[in-house]
């Protein structure tokens, strides 16, 4: 087998691969990031690299066009070496560091049933409410008497004894590895050890007996696993303090970008395995960052709550998710009892914990229950929905009494998926865009206030609504060209946002028409799935009193630009309260009380799944949202209003 040397600019790393071994897969291997939407399938045209030296095998491809060919780009997945190459990651095409949205972050957008009292006035019909403190893993203290003749118990017996005088345990077991050890911790220790007691599946277990007073050392792991990123929060499970948050974009989407494609994959030889690894190694990684920075040994957590899509915790705990996507697809489990962490290779304390929040549906997963645990929305009388505005487009619609639950396929373009200039959230992303057509100008603003070097998801969804709003665009989608300089046609009509020079990529960032296409068919997956969520309850989007807007792009998307495009119905615009990562706050409520997680499980069991790909409302409804903002204008009053000025 004939070996090449692949080196790797700008980060200057090199790997030996196989002549057979595409680029896409070598830089996989030496742990450089690539956008990558398809898999590896050559058809989204994220992976370009520059060719800087060496001989190479390429297929050509649309996506490459002939300059760019001159220049020596070509589509990293369909590349394989001749010889020792240097490839060059250009900037359009490198995972950066993505912006952590967390509520700390962005506090003054969010509101909800958890949130700050201060906040709560925007929601003033939500009683707040705290659940009682008592964590997926509590430390308890204990010195026991030494057994005499007249009291024999046995050390075991004793150590319940002493845990059961302290508290109420009806139920309470530990492992065989504990019982091995426990005579000789109780007395080298002179009977005075630390109990770790862990709530599993409704019966206490003592985890860990430990020597000496190490109950202050007591932490534990919220995980949102997302299909795009996973983000991890490092809690002291005594002081309910969140310690850390760290972000990271799921390895997972090194084979592909929507949780279709992965279900595809993990039916492969090795393939579940691979997206097993890539997942477990993304939260390890988060995990080591956030103990390290923290000074806090990894032995010292003994707990980790998981929320996340149905797919995802499949992936994670290595269950095949071949018949999720699999008439009439039926998940292995949405229960999942509570597991050992290392079970599912999660690098904690070797006996620590770990629980999953349940689903409903395939479609609806654990990441959903805890939004709406996050909310609220199941302890009001009032009318609520709640959207996530991610990948798979999840909507709940329901109050205290019931809950109704659809997803749609929305697509991965409010992540920057599908669009030309896409990226997800981070440095350099263009987040907001304002555009004065008499100047011929468009101003934006970037993540990090950088040079820009793509667009996204709030910024595609200001981009769209500034078109249409300056009549740039008409209400099909079509850019009308001669209206603006910037409207120019090359392989298809784009608009430009921003010009090669003012980029850190020295190449025009655009808006194009397929973009637009893209944007508008995930607009109207949304709008369209919460209407027939309506329609089958007798509601209209009037009766809604809270719009609940959950995921990262809520915290800067633009709640008017929204209601342009036809994303959002045309409602009061306090009635949207935007809850963050509702994901990762419902995983740290249930970390800390099991009251809190027994609630998500209530909520998981009320709520019904309306499958809307056998909907026939929906496809009607679905075609009829296909314009800007909507087939019936009336629909829509405040734009109807601003395009009538325009006319």
């Amino acid at each position: 087998m004939e070996i090449c040397k692949i080196t790797f600019l700008p980060y200057g790393k090199s790997i030996e691969i196989s002549k057979a071994t595409d680029l896409l897969s070598a830089a996989i291997k030496a742990g450089i990031k690539i956008f990558n939407s398809c898999g590896g399938e050559g058809v989204c045209g994220r992976c370009r690299v520059i060719i800087k030296a060496g001989e190479f095998n390429t297929e050509l491809s649309g996506r490459i066009s002939g300059e760019e060919r001159k220049q020596g780009y070509v589509l990293a997945c369909r590349t394989t070496p001749k010889s020792d190459l240097v490839v060059e990651v250009p900037a359009e095409s490198r995972i950066e560091e993505m912006e952590i949205l967390t509520a700390e972050l962005k506090a003054e957008r969010l509101a909800g049933l958890y949130t700050p009292a201060e906040e709560m006035e925007r929601v003033p019909s939500l009683e707040r409410r705290i659940f009682t403190h008592s964590p997926l893993s509590t430390k308890v203290y204990l010195e026991l008497p030494p057994p005499t003749l007249q009291d024999s118990l046995s050390d075991l017996e004793r150590l319940y004894r002493e845990l059961r005088r302290m508290r109420e345990i009806p139920i309470m077991q530990t492992g065989l590895a504990n019982v091995r050890n426990l005579g000789r911790v109780l007395r080298e220790s002179n009977w005075k050890v630390t109990v770790v007691l862990g709530n599993r599946n409704r019966t206490t277990e003592i985890v860990v007996i430990e020597p000496g007073n190490t109950a202050e050392h007591n932490f534990g792991i919220a995980l949102d696993i997302g299909t795009t990123t996973v983000v991890a929060y490092l809690v002291n499970l005594n002081t309910q303090e969140v310690l850390g948050a760290k972000a990271s974009y799921n390895r997972q989407i090194d084979f592909g970008e929507d949780v279709i494609s992965r279900i595809i994959l993990a039916e492969e030889p090795q393939g579940l395995e691979k997206l097993h690894h890539a997942v477990v190694d993304t939260i390890n990684e988060l995990i080591h960052k956030l103990t390290k920075d923290n000074g806090i040994n990894l032995s010292d957590v003994y707990a980790v709550m998981c929320a996340g899509n149905t797919t995802m915790i499949h992936l994670l705990l290595k269950v095949d998710p071949t018949y999720i996507r699999r008439e009439p697809y039926i998940p292995t489990a949405n229960f999942v009892p509570v597991i050992r962490a290392a079970e599912a290779g999660i690098k904690i304390h070797p006996r620590g914990l770990l629980s999953c929040i349940p689903g409903i549906s395939s479609y609806i997963g654990g990441d959903i229950t805890a939004g709406v645990l996050a909310s609220g929305m199941n302890k009001t009388k009032d009318l609520s929905l709640l959207i996530d505005l991610g990948t798979n487009g999840e909507i709940v619609l329901g109050n205290r009494d019931w809950m109704l639950a659809c997803s749609t396929s929305a697509g991965p373009c409010f992540e920057g998926g599908g669009i030309r200039w896409g990226t997800r959230a981070m440095k350099g992303a263009i987040q907001k865009i304002e555009i004065d057509v008499r100047e011929n100008t468009v101003k934006v603003q970037t993540i990090g206030n950088t040079k820009p070097k793509g667009i996204c998801g709030s910024g595609i969804i200001d981009a769209l609504g500034e078109l249409l709003k300056n009549d740039l665009l008409d209400r099909s989608g079509r850019l009308k060209l001669g209206k603006s300089p910037r409207i120019v046609e090359r392989e298809e009509k784009e608009f430009i946002l921003v010009y090669a020079d003012d980029t850190e990529v020295l190449q025009d960032i655009t808006l194009t028409e397929p973009d637009i296409k893209n944007i508008i068919h995930a607009k109207g997956a949304i709008y369209s799935g919460a209407e027939v969520l309506l329609k089958n309850t007798g509601y209209t989007f009037k009766d809604i009193k809270h719009f609940f807007i959950s995921g990262g792009m809520g915290t800067s998307l633009d709640i008017k630009k929204a209601i342009m495009i036809g994303l959002l119905p045309d409602l009061p615009e306090e009635r949207f309260v935007f809850i963050g990562n509702s994901s990762i706050t419902g995983a740290k409520m249930c970390l800390l009380s099991q009251e809190a997680y027994e609630e998500a499980e209530e909520i998981a069991r009320k709520m019904t799944y309306l499958d809307l790909s056998t909907n026939p409302n929906f496809m009607n409804n679905n075609s009829a949202s296909l314009f800007i903002p909507h087939t019936d204008i009336d629909r829509f009053p405040s734009v109807k209003k601003i395009l009538s000025g325009l006319s």
